[in-house]
């Protein structure tokens, strides 16, 4: 019997699976960030205010998931591109703790201290992840906060119009750079499962905190 000629589908690279995860569960595909009450709700303002208090409590602090990453990294092309992430990060921290200051307190919301303590394991489950020995987890988690804060970042950038800021660029790796990166640390089956695993879990980590903050929201409409 003859060999069928049909070419076979090619699987997705890496970078293409990152991709996905991240437009269909990351920042911008969650209902709270898509309702516009972020964004054009009456309680807008509020609402970003306590994203941008709860941001820093998941990555206002050093070391974070990329710096702890980066201590990972020991080839030449991931520790490129990790120090150029981490200085862009740095910047971003930096960016994210002036709003909080100039936004004001915590809005008021039942239930503060649990969710302060909610977050606060968040924050302990990405350390861990950003520390793991698996060759690829950390590289993976590292990756997908970048491509997700560019989502973020536009929040923050929302956030400093309305208090008249001024918004630095952002620095974080370039899209192809990454791609690059996570194709070369992806370069085994197990690696790739690594890689994904990483990212799968940071996302995770961020669509927990915007349900949380989703579940604020409403909480404070109600009270």
């Amino acid at each position: 019997m003859s060999q069928s000629t049909q070419p076979q589908p090619q699987s997705r690279s890496v970078a293409e699976l990152l991709d996905t995860l991240v437009a269909s569960e990351g920042t911008g595909a969650h209902p709270h960030v898509r309702s516009g009450a972020l964004s054009s709700d009456a309680q807008a303002m509020r609402n970003l205010a306590d994203a941008v208090h709860f941001l820093c409590l998941l990555h206002g602090r050093y070391p974070g998931v990329i710096d702890s990453a980066a201590r990972k990294a020991v080839d030449p092309a991931s520790r490129r591109w990790m120090d150029e992430a981490a200085q862009a990060f740095a910047q971003e921290r930096a960016f994210l703790s002036k709003i909080a200051a100039a936004v004001g307190p915590v809005p008021s919301t039942q239930g503060q201290a649990q969710c302060e303590a909610a977050v606060a394991a968040q924050r302990k489950a990405l350390d861990m992840l950003a520390e793991s020995d698996r060759h690829g987890c950390a590289v993976g988690a590292a990756i997908a906060l970048t491509l997700d804060w560019r989502t973020i970042r536009v929040l923050l950038d929302i956030s400093a119009q309305r208090l008249e800021m001024t918004t630095p660029r952002c620095t974080l790796p370039d899209l192809r750079d990454t791609a690059r990166l996570a194709a070369e640390v992806a370069d085994t089956p197990a690696a790739e499962r690594a890689v994904a695993f990483g990212a799968q879990q940071l996302i995770a980590q961020h669509s927990g905190l915007w349900d949380l903050l989703a579940a604020r929201a409403e909480s404070r409409a109600h009270a």
